[in-house]
């Protein structure tokens, strides 16, 4: 069922490392034109050269973008639209965490997760969903990696913030689901909320310990960013009168 995607657009948010960079490489597998956006883009242009070597069908677009900066999102939008017709999938990936308490957290640290975690997310998919309409692409499909953190709360002060913006994530895809439906449109809204993934997450959440953020993935068998990127794959293939709305997927050893 991928087969229909071949040759199609695909923006990926956060695509330099971890979730983003493995969804990135399976859709280009797959035959897909996919936009890698990110702040720093080597690591996306390596992943595009790695993947023209492996002989893959689709290309991988790298493309500079600060989430946090509305501006550049819209000149993004605009550029595939002028390069490449428009996006027909979305993946809204980009996500980020910081040590900030709801009791003694800075405002600049929740601020941060909230124009990344919440306000990209939603210009990214309104945008996207532009691009769509404008050129009647009835079936679409706008995903958004989510959390656990989004259905339950974690018990350490550190997350709760996050966590917080997560439930954000998890109202806004039901929210965007129910406004697909009453424009009457085929395109689909998914959300993917993963457990623990053994990417550079935890490194750049517990940047100051080190010590901490490899103890998260030593503790028990992890996701690896693949199975994520397995359960895209399995999103996009879904027959066309099939609505995924959340796949939640967690280690079999992780507890909450």
């Amino acid at each position: 069922m991928m087969e229909r995607w071949k040759g199609r657009v695909a923006l990926v948010t956060g695509a330099s490392v971890g979730i983003g960079a493995a969804v990135a490489r399976a859709l280009v597998q797959h035959g897909m034109k996919v936009v890698g956006c990110a702040r720093n883009v080597d690591k996306i242009e390596k992943l595009a050269a790695e993947c023209q070597s492996a002989g893959y069908s689709g290309t991988l677009i790298p493309y500079k973008c600060d989430l946090c900066n509305e501006e550049e999102i819209l000149s993004m939008f605009s550029a595939i639209k002028t390069l490449h017709q428009g996006v027909d999938v979305c993946i809204n990936n980009a996500g980020l965490a910081h040590n900030e308490p709801l009791l003694s957290g800075r405002t600049d640290g929740w601020r941060n997760m909230i124009d990344v975690n919440i306000l990209a997310l939603a210009i990214c998919t309104r945008e996207a969903y532009q691009s769509m309409k404008e050129r009647h692409v009835d079936d679409g499909h706008i995903i958004n990696i989510n959390s656990m953190g989004g259905h339950r709360m974690v018990p350490s002060a550190d997350e709760h913030f996050y966590c917080a913006t997560k439930y954000a994530v998890t109202a806004m895809t039901e929210g965007l689901r129910q406004e697909l439906r009453e424009a009457r449109t085929h395109i689909r809204a998914t959300c993917i909320s993963p457990g623990i993934v053994e990417t550079e997450f935890a490194f750049r959440h517990h940047n100051s310990d080190p010590e901490r953020a490899a103890a998260v993935y030593e503790s028990i068998k992890c996701l690896k960013a693949e199975d994520i990127a397995s359960a895209v794959r399995y999103v996009l293939s879904a027959p066309a009168h099939v609505q995924i709305g959340d796949v939640q997927m967690r280690p079999v050893e992780q507890v909450s």
